[in-house]
């Protein structure tokens, strides 16, 4: 076995860029790339280099030389430690412009994407207490800083709130975050109360043992919340007592589920949900658009920024009312019944059953009755007989995941040749490739970047194809 090699400081490298996790990339003086924590954009540094991965140095900032006058002093007081807004001590003018940038290299530059017209990001008027749904873990150990550890303190305490990244068995205890508007605060270090005072035990990832495991928030614009439980076996002795404390001393909350979950890991949506208490969804609006959103349901994260990236699709769309609109990876409809109105017929198609039966819950919630939905993987339903049966797309609207789309599923869309389409992407990457592969037959008349998620790196961009 080969010896590894001794970290290296690079000396006087200049930042002026971002990427992935919250590094700043950046050159030496010999033109070598690095990718760096702890710098922005701006920022000259001396970096310990500690590893290479795919030709690229990563390292983390040691001394920064001179400082950018893009800087900020992040507002959390758990900035570093949690990592979920990792972007915090930039400023939100130069995240914007960061972002905008990263959008025109992947595409044009990288990409080698032609765009005819790029517009001005949609950057976020709200930039912190923005989410509508935010989960948290409890855990029976306490994340340490390299400071308590040195001090002796035991990580041995319950704790509610943000798994440390790369540490599955240790939560990061959360006072205050500034993600979800209140009362997210006070409900969490409300439960976390309650939870203690009735003696109710936390979650141990690694013996897999303690009671009381995740808890969910949905706090939408119309003013209601949801909150859901995770439990981790089903005695109701345990909690009901304690959701009827929860309830009582937040009477604001509007409904309550609870499922329980005896797996290894976490995910709960392949789990039964039960309503407790309240009608089971609260309700969510964009625009003049209503929809039931529930514990398991797929919906945006940023009402706000959803309003604009959806008005943003109806811009690009140019619908006159007599389109037959097709919208791939339609999720739970929510771009589909955002543009019914303003068009003949839409069909949507998702790979997730809940997904479409959510979907068609909101069409009738909302009286649509030209949007038809169906299930299934969109490489597999999207053909000539479908589109045969449907009628050929005058428009197709496409939002895959952040994979990109199917070979198979780009072949098709070749071979329909909709007149125009638009692409929604949350992974400039996989866009730049698609729209490469598309290009044999369309052109990019304009794209516009959105950021749904203000102080992380990712970023949404909408294009407008049009058949050459």
């Amino acid at each position: 076995m080969g010896r590894r090699k001794k970290p290296k400081v690079y000396t006087n490298v200049r930042f002026s860029g971002i990427a992935d996790k919250g590094r700043a990339v950046g050159r030496d003086a010999e033109g070598k790339v690095i990718f760096a924590e702890g710098v922005v954009p701006g920022d000259v540094a001396d970096v310990l280099v500690k590893r290479k991965k795919k030709g690229v140095l990563m390292g983390t900032a040691q001394e920064i030389k001179s400082y950018s006058p893009d800087r900020a002093e992040p507002v959390c007081e758990h900035f570093w430690l949690c990592g979920g807004c990792k972007w915090q001590h930039l400023s939100y003018e130069a995240q914007a412009h960061e972002k905008e940038k990263v959008v025109r290299d992947t595409l044009s530059r990288i990409g080698k994407v032609e765009i005819e017209e790029f517009l001005p990001i949609g950057a976020a008027e709200q930039t912190t207490f923005y989410r509508n749904k935010l989960e948290f873990s409890f855990s029976n150990k306490r994340w340490l800083t390299r400071e308590e550890i040195e001090s002796g303190i035991t990580n041995k305490a319950d704790v509610l709130g943000f798994h440390r990244s790369g540490a599955f068995d240790k939560v990061i205890d959360i006072d205050k975050c500034w993600l979800q508007p209140d009362p997210s605060n006070d409900l969490r270090n409300g439960i976390k109360e309650i939870a203690l005072e009735q003696g109710l035990t936390f979650h141990d990832a690694r013996e897999h043992t303690g009671f009381m495991r995740q808890v969910m928030f949905r706090i939408t614009t119309q003013g209601e919340i949801l909150v859901l439980f995770s439990f981790h076996k089903d005695e109701p002795k345990k909690y009901q007592p304690f959701m009827d404390a929860v309830m009582e001393r937040f009477p604001q909350i509007t409904t309550v589920c609870y499922c329980i979950n005896t797996k290894v890991n976490d995910f709960l949506y392949d789990l039964d949900m039960h309503t407790y208490a309240g009608k089971g969804y609260v309700e969510e609006k964009l625009g003049d658009v209503r929809f039931k959103v529930g514990p398991k349901s797929f919906f945006q994260t940023n009402t706000y920024q959803a309003k604009v990236l959806y008005d943003t699709v109806v811009e690009f769309a140019g619908l006159k009312g007599t389109e037959n609109v097709y919208d791939l990876y339609t999720g739970i409809g929510s771009i589909a019944l955002y543009v019914a109105q303003a068009c003949r017929q839409v069909v949507g198609i998702e790979e997730i059953p809940e997904a479409i039966a959510d979907a068609e819950v909101n069409a009738r919630l909302n009286d649509i009755e030209n949007a038809v939905f169906y299930a299934g993987d969109v490489k597999d339903i999207l053909t000539a007989d479908f589109a045969e049966r449907h009628g050929k797309p005058d428009l197709l609207i496409t939002d895959p995941p952040r994979a990109g789309m199917h070979a198979k599923v780009v072949d098709m869309l070749l071979e329909l040749a909709a007149p125009r389409m638009v692409y929604v992407s949350c992974n400039p990457a996989t866009q730049a490739r698609d729209l490469q592969l598309l290009s044999e037959k369309y052109r990019v008349v304009k794209a516009r970047p959105v950021d749904m998620f203000p102080h992380t790196h990712h970023i949404e961009n909408v294009a407008l194809l049009e058949l050459r």
